[in-house]
């Protein structure tokens, strides 16, 4: 008789004492609910602690969507209507998020003490390793709005590997010089902090016109209970050193890039700017008409179809159904672009309220998309 040999097997997922297979899977499912609600956490860091809420669950060999607020705002008030947005569904799908809150910026946040030195945007950004390494990921898809877009951009300059690609939205990557500081100090004299940060946020014509939306943000700008700290926010914003971006030079965004910014946006000229400043084979530009100073607020369906073709070109949701832009094919196209998914493309995405088409070409040019 062949000796019997003892052999050990364990579960891959060990049931608690007492605990039946369906009582197992049901706190599988609630821990999985708990995940899509988002979970909360604080880390601390050389610079204080920061917090920042997860949703879904990592998946294999993905990155993770690291996004950064803009000032005056959290990351529910700057990106919920984006990410709520029936199409993102698909997309959230396929990725776990990660919404950064600003130091003192969370619902609920205590007002610093004063004296209380806030960090410049460079230790901001000095934070993520932090969080990354609190959450084990290797690898982020950053989405920044305004001084969160200026964040992701300098922590892609000292972390290379560890960033696949960035939507920069309001991205002014320039130090303010004599005259624009002085402009800011003027300002100051005549207006309070809370119509300076709407002033940053929006286009002079959507305050004038007052619609529901800007009242819905200056309420919540002008009465937050941590304005003291939204104060130290925008005055490191202001405080930025220049990114120093060189067309051709060392010090450049290695990975994929897509600037956003709204047609008469406050930040327009600049956006515009760092897109000549970048690798013309790595950056897409998509200027959207009919957004105004917040494309993710104002049009998140747009933004989520420019999105999808972003994360297309970075290999990730090939299969995914476009529906926006792809529908809309019937203006003329003023030049051609490559949008075959490769990495090294340049596409500058000029969006219309009229309805545009979308063809392919050869790399290196220039395509106007209206939808």
């Amino acid at each position: 008789m062949a000796e019997l040999q003892e052999v050990q097997i364990t579960e891959e997922k060990p049931l608690l004492p007492g605990q039946t297979p369906e009582a197992a899977k049901e706190a599988e499912l609630a821990a999985r609910i708990l995940l899509d609600q988002g979970q909360t956490h604080s880390v601390e860091t050389p610079y204080g602690s920061v917090t920042f809420t997860v949703y879904g669950t990592p998946k294999p060999k993905r990155p993770a969507i690291f996004t950064y607020h803009d000032v005056g705002l959290n990351y529910k008030s700057c990106f919920q209507p984006l990410f709520q947005f029936g199409d993102m569904q698909e997309i959230i799908q396929n990725f776990v998020r990660v919404h950064v809150d600003a130091p003192g910026m969370e619902e609920g946040a205590p007002v610093f003490p004063l004296g209380y030195q806030y960090p410049s945007l460079d230790q901001l950004a000095d934070m993520i390793p932090c969080i990354l390494q609190y959450l084990n990921f290797s690898t982020i898809i950053g989405v920044g709005v305004g001084a969160g877009a200026y964040i992701l951009s300098r922590y892609a300059l000292n972390h290379p590997d560890t960033v696949e690609g960035l939507v920069l939205i309001n991205i002014d990557p320039n130090a303010k010089g004599w005259m624009d500081w002085a402009a800011h100090k003027l300002t100051g004299l005549t207006s309070s902090v809370a119509e300076m940060i709407l002033g940053h946020l929006f286009s002079q014509e959507e305050l004038s016109r007052n619609s529901e939306l800007i009242q819905k943000y200056r309420n919540i700008i002008t009465h937050a209970p941590n304005l003291e700290n939204i104060e130290l926010y925008w005055n490191s914003y202001n405080n930025r050193r220049d990114l120093n971006f060189e067309r051709g030079g060392d010090i450049t965004l290695k990975c994929p890039v897509m600037l956003v910014v709204g047609d008469q946006a406050p930040h327009e000229d600049a956006v515009v700017e760092c897109n000549s400043k970048l690798d013309p084979t790595q950056t897409s530009f998509l200027k959207m008409a009919d957004s105004g100073g917040q494309p993710q607020l104002t049009q998140p369906g747009k933004l989520t179809e420019a999105f999808k073709y972003f994360l297309q070109g970075m290999g990730y949701m090939a299969s995914s159904c476009m529906t926006r832009l792809s529908r809309s094919r019937t203006a003329s196209l003023t030049s051609a672009a490559s949008i075959d998914g490769n990495r090294s493309r340049s596409r500058t995405l000029s969006q219309s309220s009229e309805s545009g088409t979308l063809s392919s070409g050869p790399p290196g040019h220039t395509m106007e998309v209206s939808c």
